[in-house]
């Protein structure tokens, strides 16, 4: 169980800090929720805290974790030849998984592939997700702000 103040990683969203736990009535059964808040746009989600482990719900990388990840960024050996089905499939995978190396892996490959090739509609909307989720985690962890996580992933394409 999580505790309030906790910085957890809710894959296929982000990262967040669980402000409340509060129970709340649906459908004529009370549960408890974890309600957290998002650093992207400030969002707030409930979810049940019974489903944490359903969802992959975890804690967030420790600092030394995330800024070997930071460091590691675009060392990249996934392979990307596949077709398009195949890659987006790949890569969703990869990303619900919570995996933040998994998930390192697949902003990587979709900026470059969008450096060099440009992206289909589905794959740039999957880059920014997979972006925000990378992001959140490491800036909650090292303490840094989303902005500065943002310019350290941008420079790899800048030097």
């Amino acid at each position: 169980m999580f505790d309030v103040g906790d910085k957890v990683l809710y894959p296929m969203h982000g990262a967040g800090i669980i402000e409340s736990i509060e129970e709340k009535e649906v459908l004529g059964e009370i549960s408890a929720y974890y309600a957290m808040t998002m650093p992207f746009g400030s969002m707030s989600v409930l979810i049940p805290v019974d489903t944490k482990a359903d969802i992959g719900l975890r804690p967030v990388v420790p600092p030394v974790r995330a800024r070997e990840v930071l460091s590691n960024f675009g060392k990249c050996t996934m392979d990307e030849n596949a077709s398009w089905n195949k890659r987006y499939r790949e890569n969703m995978e990869r990303i619900r998984g919570g995996d933040i190396d998994a998930v390192s892996d697949v902003v990587y490959t979709l900026m470059k592939r969008d450096h060099e090739k440009g992206l289909s509609t589905g794959e740039r909307k999957m880059l920014i997700s997979a972006r925000q989720i990378l992001i959140s985690e490491i800036s909650l962890s090292v303490d840094c702000s989303c902005e500065e996580i943002e310019m350290a992933i941008a420079q790899v394409f800048n030097d």
